[in-house]
C-alpha cells in the first residue's frame, strides 16, 4: 500500500474480486474510493484460460468544506457558462446498445435462440436474456451467468475503452436470487435479534454478500461482515452492542 495516497493494488480472478479485497484491505466502501482497472485478466469463453485481473484502488481525498453562497447579480448569472454533464440516460442507451450487440454475438456463437430485453434501472444497465432451455447459461449457483456477464463487460469495455455498469441476467435469475437473498438476510436477521447470537450465511460469490449487506445495511439491531477466503468466503450478521 502507497501510504502517501492510501492507494493500493490488488490481483484476483475478477475484476470484482480484486476491487472486493482491496476495499476489506483499505476498510472503505465503493463510494469512498476511485477504481483504476490497470489489468482486466482473461477468464477465457466461460472461464477457460484463464488471468488474474489487476486493479488500484485509491481513498478519495476529503470533501471540501460547504461554501457560503453570497447574492450574485443576475446580470453576472446570465454572462456565466456552464458545460453541461452528459445526461446519464445517453451513457446507458449507448452501453445498451452495445451491450446487447456483443452478447446477442456470443448467443450465436453458442448456438443459442433467445432474445435480449433491456430492464429499466437507475443507476445501471440491465440486459435479460429470456428464451427456452437457457439453463445452460446460468450454471451451477450461477457461476456460468457469472462468466458471462464478465466476458459481455470486457468486450463492452474494449470499445468503450472503460468497464460499463451493466448487469447480464438470464430469465430474471439474479432479480429472483437477489429477493431470495434479502428475504433471508431479514429472516437470520431476526434470528440473531431473538437468541442474539451471530449466524453464518453459505459461502456466496461477492456480488451475491453484496445483497446480503445492502439489504441489512440500515438494520438497528444487526450489522454484517465477510469471513472466510476466497470461495468459502461468506457473510456472517452479528447482533449490536
Amino acid at each position: 500500500m502507497d501510504k502517501k495516497s492510501n492507494s493500493i493494488k490488488v490481483s484476483a480472478r475478477s475484476v470484482d474480486k480484486a476491487v472486493d479485497q482491496a476495499l476489506r484491505r483499505l476498510g472503505l466502501s465503493r463510494e469512498q474510493v476511485e477504481i483504476e482497472v490497470i489489468k482486466r485478466g482473461s477468464r477465457g469463453l466461460l472461464g477457460l484460460l484463464s488471468e488474474d485481473a489487476v486493479v488500484r484502488v485509491t481513498a478519495k481525498a476529503p470533501s471540501p468544506p460547504p461554501v457560503v453562497e453570497t447574492a450574485v447579480p443576475a446580470a453576472a448569472v446570465q454572462k456565466a457558462e456552464t458545460v453541461p454533464e452528459p445526461p446519464p440516460a445517453a451513457d446507458h442507451d449507448e452501453i445498451a446498445r452495445i451491450g446487447t450487440e456483443v452478447l446477442q454475438n456470443l448467443l450465436d456463437h453458442m448456438a443459442l435462440h433467445a432474445r435480449i430485453a433491456r430492464e429499466e434501472s437507475s443507476d445501471l444497465v440491465r440486459l435479460n436474456v429470456m428464451g427456452k432451455d437457457l439453463g445452460v447459461l446460468i450454471g451451477r449457483r450461477g457461476e456460468t451467468l457469472r462468466d458471462l456477464q464478465y466476458l459481455t463487460c470486457l468486450l463492452v469495455s474494449r470499445r468503450r475503452q472503460r468497464w460499463p455498469n451493466l448487469i447480464v441476467d438470464v430469465e430474471h435469475y439474479k432479480s429472483r436470487r437477489e429477493k431470495l437473498l434479502t428475504d433471508l438476510a431479514r429472516r437470520m436477521a431476526d434470528r440473531v435479534r431473538s437468541t442474539g447470537e451471530p449466524m453464518s450465511l453459505e459461502p456466496m460469490p461477492a456480488y451475491e454478500r453484496r445483497i446480503v449487506h445492502l439489504a441489512l445495511r440500515d438494520d438497528p439491531d444487526v450489522f454484517t461482515e465477510s469471513s472466510g477466503q476466497d470461495e468459502k468466503r461468506r457473510v456472517v450478521i452479528l447482533p449490536k452492542s
